[in-house]
């Protein structure tokens, strides 16, 4: 491959990945970080999403994830209402 090949080549590649990037991120309004306590252990985390709703419920899917053991746990913990919340818009 010659040198402007290599060239064209890794310009498309960064553009593209630009692009993802972008697209991923111009969906993202809302970001929330939420803690929930589960069995004797608390656990927060934090999620943006294109809606407060959304981003809210990823947010304590994250914060479950560490102090729940198991899918019955995991679904018991998301069903939990948090202790705190806070939200910001992006």
């Amino acid at each position: 491959m010659t040198k402007r090949g290599r060239m064209v080549t890794l310009l498309v590649a960064v553009l593209f990945g630009a692009f993802l990037l972008w697209s991923t991120l111009a969906s993202q309004h809302v970001e929330c970080t939420v803690v929930v306590a589960f069995g004797k252990d608390q656990g927060s985390g934090t999620a943006s999403a294109a809606s407060r709703e959304d981003a809210m419920r990823e947010a304590q899917t994250a914060a479950c994830g560490p102090i729940a053991q198991g899918m019955n746990e995991s679904i018991a913990c998301s069903r939990v209402p948090p202790i705190s919340t806070r939200c910001r818009s992006l």
